[in-house]
């Protein structure tokens, strides 16, 4: 096997030594951009030799405009394919027939064209086929909570090698975050979330339960893994990635070990002293960052009970109260964005899924 080589290093030396000088020879001129986006490890950075059997490969996307698309795409795949050497990076160029929804891998060259990955492509179609509609028109509200957060990544995550088009890079800017009132409701929303559920852990040990308490720490603790890249203003990745993107936060160093306790205490007060531990710690870096009026971030009894909480429902209602957008305002409150309230690949992958999903909960319905 070929030394490692991380995905996107990868698709660069694809894109500068064996795409390009055949992009200046044959098509001179020809404005385009060229990246690695989309699904992937690699594009997020993740990718490790174990990646290497399946899906992965010195591949990019070339985007060209519209009617360049229609009229080049062709003759581009088809001399790329004659003309591409066999490997870069040592890595073969030439991957195995692509069959509709099934993977595909490396395979040697045999000295015919390759089968090679480099996709062309209209920008606005892809960007309209990958998050469910044409961001660079501008987003409401409503659209920037209909797209799940791993399609957002998949689109502001990897890396552009040229921008000659001099749209994708505006795009992905655009993209980079939410604007600040769709922000404050989706913590708000995270808040919720952790809110319904903070005093169930101890009501289920009290009850002899130790399992359900179990299962609904594990609940509790991805959703406070989830607030935490909120926070700190990162899209958080589908469910395989998600520790991975946890674990490169500022706040990770203090939260890890936390949430770790509380997911392997085999009783209530230890699994207790990790959540409120890591309760406070997120509420004092909510406050910091200064979205909406300071909440005292400390726990105390729920109700007359015997457990702690932090009663995340003021930070949400404060949160919620700071939103002054009348399109942020009239969503229905608690809702969120689609990966808030659904947890369905079959759902969040396809973005008309998502999108359909999502307008179903945040369209009002009509008057009776």
């Amino acid at each position: 096997m070929p030394t490692f080589v991380p995905g996107l290093a990868l698709a660069v030396a694809t894109y500068q030594d064996a795409v390009r000088p055949i992009l200046d020879t044959a098509f001179p001129g020809l404005a385009h951009s060229a990246a690695l986006l989309g699904p992937g490890s690699e594009v997020l950075g993740y990718d490790t030799v174990r990646s290497t059997d399946h899906d992965w490969g010195p591949r990019l996307l070339l985007f060209l405009r519209p009617g360049d698309a229609r009229r080049y795409a062709r003759e581009i795949t088809e001399a790329l394919a004659e003309r591409m050497p066999a490997s870069v990076r040592g890595w073969s160029t030439n991957f195995s027939a692509p069959e509709p929804g099934e993977s595909w891998w490396l395979q040697p060259a045999g000295g015919g064209p390759v089968d090679h990955r480099v996709e062309v492509l209209d920008l606005d179609a892809w960007l309209a086929a990958r998050l469910g509609l044409g961001p660079r028109a501008g987003m409401r509200a409503r659209d920037w909570l209909a797209i799940p957060t791993q399609l957002l990544l998949e689109v502001t995550a990897g890396a552009v090698f040229h921008d000659g088009l001099g749209q994708l890079e505006p795009v992905r800017a655009a993209l980079a975050w939410y604007p600040d009132d769709v922000w404050r409701y989706l913590l708000a929303c995270q808040w919720r979330r952790i809110a319904q559920e903070e005093a169930f852990p101890g009501r289920c040990a009290e009850n002899g339960d130790d399992l359900g308490s179990r299962v609904v720490t594990a609940r509790l603790v991805r959703d406070l893994m989830r607030l935490a890249l909120l926070i700190e203003r990162r899209y958080p990745p589908y469910g395989k990635w998600l520790g991975t993107a946890f674990a490169r936060l500022r706040c990770a160093p203090v939260l890890q070990p936390l949430l770790a306790d509380a997911l392997a205490a085999t009783d209530w007060p230890r699994r207790e002293d990790a959540l409120c531990a890591a309760y406070e710690h997120l509420a004092r870096a909510h406050n910091e960052l200064g979205l909406a009026d300071r909440v005292d971030p400390t726990v105390r009894p729920f109700h007359d009970r015997p457990f702690r909480v932090l009663a995340a429902d003021r930070f949400a209602d404060t949160t919620r109260r700071a939103v002054t957008d009348p399109d942020v305002s009239a969503l229905p409150p608690d809702i969120g964005g689609v990966d808030q309230f659904v947890d369905s690949t079959d759902v969040l992958r396809p973005a008309d899924r998502a999108r359909a999903a999502a307008t179903a909960l945040h369209t009002p319905p009509p008057p009776r």
